[in-house]
This record gives C-alpha cells, structure tokens and sequence, in this order.
C-alpha cells in the first residue's frame, strides 16, 4: 500500500507539497500539482481519512450503531445509510453493540476518538447520558427518543394490520408475542394489535420477549406451545421470533397455516425463502436508513428540518404462513 511518501518520491517534491495539494491548502503550481495527482493515481494512494480530518479539522467519516448484525433487518438499514452518505462523499464507521449499552458507549467514544462529523444509532437506548449530552450531531434509526431526531417505521399500525389480518382469516385463539418492553418501536407494534384484539371476538394470550435475538426466539417458542397448545394464531414481535415459530410449529407437525397462522414484523430478505414462506409485516428498512442519512447531513448542515420525526409507513405481505381471507371481508 502506497504512502504519503511514496508519492511525494515519485513527484519530486517535499511531503509537505503533497500534503498541500491533497488537503487543497496553500499555494501549489499548477504544473507541481499536475504531477502529484499523477503519481496518487499511478500509485493508487488513499488519503488516511483520520490524518486528513486532524489536518483540516473536518472528516467525512459517519458512525454507524447497529444493536444486533446477526439480525438480518440490520444490515438493510446499514445499506440505505450507505448508499446515501456514500453519494456525498462521506464514509462509514460501524458499530455492532449487541444490545449491550456498555459496548455502546465504548462505540460512542471510538467514534468521537475518530473524529466523525455524526452518528447515526439504532440503540435500545436513546435516553442514556451519552446521547443527551453529545456534542456530535445524531441520528436515531428505528428508535425514536427525545434527545435527537429520528426516522422509524408506524410500528403501531403495523400491529393493528397484522392483528386485523389473522382475524380476517379466521384465527380465534391468539398468542400475542411482545418484543422488549424497554424499546419503543416493540411497544408500538405491541399496542397496536392490542387495540384490536381487545375488541375483538377472539380470546389471546400475550407472551413476553426481552430481545430479539435468535436464542430467545427459539426458547420462547418451544415454551408457547407447552403454555398455549392450543393456539391457532400468533403475532410475532418480528421475523426472527416468527421464524423460530414456525420452525418449532413444524418440528410438532403442526400444519401451517391449516391449523397454525404466524405473521411476523420486518419483512427481512430470508422471510421469503422460508417454508412456508413467511407472512409478514413489511418496514421499508433500505428506505429508512437512506432518510436517516438524509437527515443526519441536514443536520450537519445546520439546515432547517421541517420533520425531526419522520414516521414511514408499514404493509402486510401475505404469503403461505397465513389462509386466504375470504372474499367479502
């Protein structure tokens, strides 16, 4: 890999006239810089961005805090962020806290540590000290909190369209799957296929999850069926819980959706490569995370924001994990 100087050899000048025409400081001739932009091209040289950012005193380097990259909603979200930021220069440092806030805040201080110009944070926790009292600008994606602005899908209709959906087709025997109580966009989703079921002429039951992790899924869904073997109809918190679901549903040879409907909540990529496919929940994660990008350079802009809070809008994507509804509903 080519150095400073490297290049500043194969130009004939000093390091200090390369590092002039590359951080565009000072007076350089035209012919002097003709030749060391040459040489950085033959030499295929790539500027250390956190050099260059101690030098000028600015960086194009964005952090990046996911709570669970195994999760394959994340990395969609991570995707939007950078082709977003990507199309203006900027980069991406990445952070993977494992919904761990001690993690999280040594993250938080690598970035500052790397002279990021802003952050953009899925946390599960928006309301830590680190957040409000931040100098750098942020950016929640799929959290909403007080302290920053924030871009997040209608979790709340999501989980009445899902709650209306299984209904529609006729399940009267509900298990209702809670994703963790300390995170908003589960609260929302929780509460809104409660607003429906509580009016509705089906008994349920509620069972609670404190993440979203692949473990707990598949512990919580062996234990739903030894709670409620009677169940004919969940809503899971997301596709995760949803497919350790089916898998259990299966294992049990219970037929699906015959006498089993599951509806899940995201519409990750592997939801559709299931079988059954998986009935879902869609949020327009690529889309989200190309707003929070958006946002986050307006607001290193110091631009006016007529939306600090932008709400995206959520469908239900039927597939073979649920009956068809009849006709005239």
């Amino acid at each position: 890999m080519a150095t400073i100087k490297d290049v500043a050899l194969a130009a004939k000048v000093s390091v200090a006239t390369v590092s002039r025409v590359l951080n565009e400081s000072g007076y350089v001739h035209e012919e002097t810089k003709t030749r060391v932009l040459k040489a950085v091209e033959e030499l295929n040289y790539h500027p250390n961005e956190v050099a260059r950012s101690l030098y000028k005193r600015e960086s194009r380097l964005i952090g990046l805090l996911l709570p669970d990259i195994t999760n394959p909603f994340f990395p969609q979200l991570a995707r939007g962020v950078e082709d977003e930021i990507h199309q203006h220069g900027f980069r991406l440092i990445f952070g993977n806290s494992d919904e761990d806030l001690e993690k999280e805040l040594d993250y938080l201080q690598t970035f500052k540590q790397n002279h990021v110009v802003g952050v953009i944070s899925a946390t599960n926790y928006p309301d830590a000290p680190n957040y409000k009292d931040s100098s750098m600008p942020i950016v929640f994606l799929d959290r909403t909190g007080a302290h920053a602005p924030s871009v997040f899908a209608d979790g709340r209709e999501g989980g009445r369209i899902a709650a209306s959906e299984i209904i529609k087709r006729h399940s009267k025997r509900i298990t209702l799957m809670k994703g963790p109580g300390h995170l908003q966009t589960a609260k929302d989703r929780f509460n809104g296929a409660l607003d429906i079921l509580s009016k509705a002429d089906v008994d349920f039951h509620v069972m609670a999850t404190e993440t979203f992790s692949f473990p707990e899924a598949q512990q919580r869904a062996a234990e739903l069926f030894s709670f409620y073997p009677g169940t004919d109809g969940i809503i899971a918190s997301n596709d995760i819980v949803a497919t350790a679901v089916l898998h259990e549903a299966l294992k049990r040879k219970i037929k699906v959706p015959e006498d089993l409907q599951i509806i899940g909540f995201d519409d990750i990529p592997q939801s559709e490569l299931l079988f059954p496919p998986l009935s879902t929940i869609r949020q327009p994660a690529y889309e989200m995370g190309k707003e929070a990008a958006k946002l986050l350079l307006s607001v290193m802009k110091n631009e006016y924001i007529e939306q600090s809070a932008v709400q995206m809008p959520v469908t239900f994507i039927g597939r073979q994990t649920t009956r068809k509804a009849d006709d005239n509903e």
